[in-house]
């Protein structure tokens, strides 16, 4: 008999225009849990400083962080998805003091690929000029960090199919003897 699955838990991450909010919703529709946008908890002055086209620093992030940590952690029982850029190891590191068992699923495109779906959404508060320092800051998942790492060179219903089909070949089962 195996033990019960814990309900997932998983932050879809990436830079800005990678598909976070698309690809998280879809996930979460596929797994039957609650999905929320990281943009949406966004304090004012970060989007302000965003859209005025200036990076955000640490100190600006960190009360950001906290609010999604928070959505994560009261999301444990029943699981959730949350979109999230999650650049850095320090941000990723951040969420999991809430949530340790914490997944990631980082949306990786060439420059390229981002910047041409960035070019499709006129009137996002993250302006493409912003794109260089995204990918500057990104730190891509360590090997001892629990996630998977998906080109987004795909449809979302394929990337979606990849991270449930990856994530569940990678689960350990543990039978009772």
């Amino acid at each position: 008999m195996s033990l019960p699955e814990p309900a997932p838990l998983v932050v879809v991450m990436g830079v800005s225009g990678s598909g976070k909010s698309t690809v998280g919703a879809a996930l979460a529709q596929r797994l039957g849990v609650p999905f929320e946008d990281g943009d949406d908890l966004h304090p004012p002055a970060n989007i302000a400083k965003m859209s005025a086209g200036v990076p955000l620093d640490d100190d600006d992030r960190y009360p950001w962080l906290e609010a999604i940590g928070e959505w994560l952690a009261a999301h444990q029982a029943d699981g959730g998805v949350m979109s999230s850029s999650a650049l850095k190891r320090k941000y990723r590191d951040q969420l999991r003091r809430h949530v340790p068992h914490l997944a990631f699923l980082h949306l990786h495109g060439s420059r390229e690929v981002i910047a041409a779906r960035q070019a499709t959404r006129p009137g996002h508060f993250m302006p493409a000029s912003l794109l260089t320092s995204q990918f500057a800051t990104l730190e891509p998942l360590a090997p001892d960090e629990r996630g998977l790492v998906i080109d987004v060179a795909q449809s979302v219903d394929a990337i979606v199919q990849e991270y449930v089909d990856r994530a569940s070949a990678s689960r350990p089962t543990t039978e009772e003897s």
